[in-house]
C-alpha cells in the first residue's frame, strides 16, 4: 500500500481509520499501524461508510450467514466463521468448535475493536439459536509483535460474555468424532480447511491399504479407515501427534484397523523405497507448509518433490496418491511444476481425480491473492 500515500494529513495514532487516496481518488479506508510490515489494512472501498458498531454488526452477519449457507447442517457447528481479508476484517480468525469460538487477532485495528465485534458475533449467533459457552483467544502467535502487539490466550472475560470452562470440546465431522483442545492444539485448536478434502480421500479408500503421512491427529486417515480402508498407516514425526490419532482412532471404533509410527516421514519412505516393497495402494501426503517465504520457495519445491516422488515410487501401477501444499508462496503453477517433475523421475503418469482447494468456509478471494494458498490433489499413478 506504500506506494498509494501521496499526502499525510494530521497527526494518525496506529490503530486509527485512515483514507487512502491515489492521484486524488478514494482508494478505500483501512486500519493503520506504522509499526507493521502492512501499514494500512482496508476493510471497505465505499465512501458512504460509518464505521460504527452497526457497521460491523452487517459485517459478521454477512460473514456467519455465509457459513450457514456454505456449510450447512452439522458443518456449520465447526466450522471457520470469519477469514480474515476474504470477510475484509483483516487480521481476524474466528473458528467455531461446538460451543467454543476460538479467536486469533494479528493486527492492531482489529485488537482495539475486539470488544464490539466479539458482541456482534455472540449476537447474530444468539438470533440463529446457536449457543456459544465462550470465546478462547489463541493470540499466542509471534506474528503479533510486528504489530506491536503482545501474546497472550485464555479465555476473554466481558461482563456481556460468558466466561467459558473447558477449554476441550467435542467436535464431529464427515462422520467422525474428535476432542479439540483450543488451547493448546495446532493454531486455533483444529485443523478446519481440508474438512471436505478428507471426505474426498474416503469416498475411494474402501478397501485400500492406506500410508497416512504427517498424519497429525489422524484425521485423514480416520477418514480414510471410516471409508472401509483394508488397513491404515499413520505416520508423524510427534510423539504427542501420534498419541491423539489412538485416542481419536479408539474414539471413534477404528483402532482395530489402524497402526501408527511415529518417525521422520522423509526417514520412513527413504527406508521403504530401499527395501523395494509396496504395501500401499493408497498413499496421503498432507505435509506443514516447507516454506512461509519468497526466500524459501526453492528449498519447498525439492522437498515436495522428494516426498513426492519417493511416494510415486512405492505405489504399485494402479495405485492411488492425495497430495497438498498449504503454503501460498507455492503457487499452483509452481506445485503442478514439481509434481509433473517427480512423475517423470518416477517414470509414471498421473491421471488426475480430483484437484480441490480448502473449504468453502476458508473463502479466496480472486482480488486477494494470499487467501488462495491450498493445493489438493487425487491422482492414480499410471
Amino acid at each position: 500500500m506504500g506506494k498509494r500515500f501521496w499526502k499525510w494529513e494530521g497527526n494518525i495514532q496506529n490503530g486509527s481509520l485512515v483514507d487512502v487516496f491515489e492521484k486524488n481518488a478514494y482508494m478505500g479506508t483501512g486500519f493503520y499501524n506504522s509499526q507493521s510490515k502492512i501499514t494500512v489494512r482496508l476493510i471497505s472501498n465505499n465512501a458512504n461508510d460509518t464505521f460504527d458498531p452497526s457497521f460491523w454488526r452487517r459485517r459478521v452477519e454477512y460473514a456467519v450467514n455465509y457459513r450457514k449457507t456454505v456449510m450447512p447442517g452439522e458443518d456449520f457447528l465447526c466450522c471457520r466463521l470469519i477469514h480474515g481479508e476474504a470477510d475484509q476484517m483483516p487480521g481476524l480468525t474466528v473458528d467455531r468448535y461446538n460451543d467454543i469460538l476460538s479467536i486469533q487477532i494479528t493486527s492492531l485495528g482489529m485488537e482495539l475493536i475486539k470488544d464490539t465485534i466479539y458482541k456482534a458475533l455472540l449476537d447474530v449467533l444468539s438470533e440463529m439459536g446457536e449457543k456459544i459457552a465462550g470465546i478462547y483467544e489463541r493470540n499466542d502467535i509471534a506474528l503479533r509483535q510486528k504489530e506491536g502487539l503482545e501474546e497472550y490466550k485464555g479465555w476473554y472475560k466481558s461482563g456481556e460474555i460468558p466466561a467459558g470452562g473447558s477449554a476441550v470440546t467435542q467436535i464431529r465431522e464427515n462422520g467422525i468424532s474428535y476432542l479439540v483442545d483450543v488451547e493448546n492444539g495446532q493454531k486455533t485448536g483444529f485443523f478446519l480447511d481440508q474438512k471436505y478434502n478428507r471426505a474426498a480421500v474416503a469416498r475411494i479408500a474402501k478397501g485400500k491399504r492406506v500410508l497416512d503421512c504427517f498424519c497429525h491427529t489422524g484425521s485423514f486417515g480416520l477418514n480414510a479407515a471410516y471409508g472401509g480402508a483394508e488397513r491404515v498407516t499413520c505416520v508423524d514425526v510427534s510423539q504427542t501427534a501420534i498419541d491423539m490419532a489412538k485416542e481419536n482412532a479408539a474414539r471413534n471404533g477404528l483402532l482395530d484397523k489402524m497402526d501408527f509410527i511415529c518417525e521422520d516421514v522423509f526417514d520412513l519412505l527413504t527406508k521403504m523405497a530401499q527395501e523395494k516393497k509396496k504395501s500401499y495402494d493408497f498413499i496421503i501426503l498432507d505435509p506443514p507448509a516447507f516454506t512461509k517465504s519468497r526466500k524459501t520457495v526453492k528449498d519447498a519445491e525439492r522437498g515436495y518433490k522428494e516426498i513426492n516422488l519417493k511416494a510415486m515410487k512405492l505405489l504399485p501401477r494402479g495405485g492411488y496418491l492425495a497430495t497438498c501444499s498449504c503454503s501460498h508462496f507455492m503457487t499452483e503453477e509452481l506445485f503442478k511444476k514439481t509434481l509433473i517433475s517427480a512423475a517423470k523421475d518416477a517414470k509414471v503418469s498421473l491421471r488426475q481425480i480430483e484437484a480441490r482447494k480448502q473449504s468453502p468456509d476458508h473463502p479466496i478471494l480472486w482480488n486477494v491473492p494470499e487467501t488462495d494458498y491450498l493445493k489438493f490433489y487425487i491422482f492414480q499413478v499410471v
